[in-house]
């Protein structure tokens, strides 16, 4: 009779442990389905952006070095147009702050003696805007300051 007992409790042990297996499989592939990585896609207001910090971390060196600053970036004109990701952030304020922006940019094409005022200028008003509409770059923006 003991030995039946005891047999008959490892076959129950042993079947609740191969349940708790087979549950605890179905929780992790449950849970790897709900964790797929979704792939963040920038709107063209952010892809232009991005490519604007890029060219400006180059400007900011061809100036420090006293180099030929070259031309205005024509493609820096998009910012008036560029697809948001909310289009509700494209209002009086982001046009009236996109136009600062321009103005000082092509300042420092027109008038390169003073491209240091100008370029830090154009940093202000990127500043100025990303305080009321985004703040998260703001830090990285303030790198481009030129000292």
């Amino acid at each position: 009779m003991k030995n039946s007992i005891l047999y008959l409790c490892l076959v129950l042990f042993f079947s609740c442990a191969k349940k708790s297996d087979k549950e605890e499989t179905t929780l992790i592939s449950s849970s790897k389905e709900k964790k797929q990585f979704e792939m963040y896609e920038m709107s063209e207001m952010s892809l232009l952006m991005e490519q604007m910090y890029n060219e400006k971390v180059q400007l900011k060196e061809r100036i420090k070095k006293g180099e030929t600053i070259g031309k205005f970036p024509n493609h820096f004109m998009k910012i008036h147009k560029a697809i948001m990701t909310d289009e509700s952030e494209n209002d009086t304020f982001f046009k009236e702050q996109a136009a600062l922006f321009i103005k000082a940019q092509e300042l420092i094409y027109e008038d390169p003696k003073n491209a240091k005022e100008h370029f830090n200028e154009g940093v202000n008003s990127c500043v100025s805007c990303h305080e009321v509409k985004c703040g998260g770059p703001i830090p990285r923006i303030k790198k481009l300051y030129i000292q």
